[in-house]
C-alpha cells in the first residue's frame, strides 16, 4: 500500500471525512483490520484567509507548495489537496513536488463521463463558480459543460460555506435553498450536479436530490485509494 498525503485543514470540518472516507474505503477492499497510510499536513485556514484578503495568491502559492514538499519529504507517495478552491494552485504545487497531485477536477470528470454526461451545474465558493480554473479544465480536458448559479444565488452559497459550513452549523434552511438552486440548473439543462465545495456534502447528499450529485470529497477520496492500491 502506497502513503496517501493530503494537505487538510481547509476546512478541518471536510478534512475530517477525507480521512474517514478514506479509511473506511481501504478497510471496505483489504478487510477490517487495515487503515490507510496518510501523512496529513493540516493548515490553519486563517493563514490562507490573509493571504487571499491580500490578493496576495504568490504568497498563498509558496504556504500551500511548503506544506505538500513537506509532504513529500515525510515519505508520500501522492498528494491531495482537500479543497476544491485551492486547486487553482494546482499547477504550481505540482511542479515543486516529485509525487503526482492528485487533482479533483480530473477526478470528478471521470466520475462524470461514467455517467455518460456532458453538461454538469457546479456549486462551490465564489471562487470556483466564477473564475475559469475550474470551468475550464472541466471544458478543455474533458469536454464537459459547466452551468453556475446566478450572482444571487451564488452570493447565498458563499454564505453557507463560510458562516455555516465552516463554523459546524448545518442549517435545513440553507439545505432547502442550495436544493432548490440546484434544481433550477437541472431544469436549465443540467443532468447532474458537482458539490465543487468539500463543505457542501456536509449539507446535502445524494438521497436529497433525484438527479445525479457528484461529491467531491468522497471522489477524491476514492481516488487516492485507487492510488495507493494500484499494484
Amino acid at each position: 500500500m502506497k502513503t496517501i498525503g493530503l494537505i487538510g485543514g481547509i476546512s478541518w470540518e471536510s478534512t475530517l471525512e477525507y480521512y474517514r472516507t478514506i479509511n473506511e474505503t481501504v478497510r471496505a477492499r483489504l478487510g477490517k483490520e487495515h487503515s490507510a497510510r496518510i501523512i496529513m499536513h493540516s493548515i490553519d485556514f486563517n493563514d490562507v484567509e490573509n493571504f487571499v484578503s491580500k490578493q496576495d495568491f504568490r504568497g498563498l502559492t509558496s504556504f500551500i507548495s511548503n506544506a505538500a514538499i513537506q509532504i513529500e519529504k515525510a515519505g508520500a507517495d501522492c498528494l491531495l489537496i482537500c479543497a476544491n478552491t485551492m486547486h487553482l494552485l494546482a499547477e504550481d504545487v505540482q511542479q515543486q513536488i516529485s509525487i503526482p497531485l492528485l487533482h479533483i477536477t480530473d477526478a470528478t470528470a471521470i466520475a462524470i463521463k461514467k455517467q455518460n454526461i456532458s453538461t454538469v451545474g457546479l456549486l462551490g465558493t465564489a471562487f470556483t463558480m466564477e473564475q475559469g480554473f475550474y470551468k475550464n479544465r472541466l471544458q478543455d480536458k474533458h469536454g464537459i459543460k459547466t452551468l453556475i448559479p446566478d450572482s444571487v444565488d451564488r452570493n447565498f452559497i458563499q454564505h453557507v460555506i463560510f458562516d455555516e459550513l465552516f463554523s459546524g452549523r448545518r442549517n435545513p434552511d440553507s439545505k432547502n435553498k442550495i436544493i432548490d438552486i440546484m434544481q433550477q440548473l437541472i431544469n436549465k439543462g443540467a443532468e447532474g450536479i458537482i458539490l465543487g465545495c468539500t463543505e457542501i456534502p456536509l449539507l446535502i447528499c445524494q438521497d436529497n436530490c433525484g438527479f445525479p450529485l457528484f461529491d467531491t470529497t468522497a471522489i477524491h477520496s476514492e481516488t487516492a485509494v485507487d492510488f495507493a492500491l494500484k499494484a
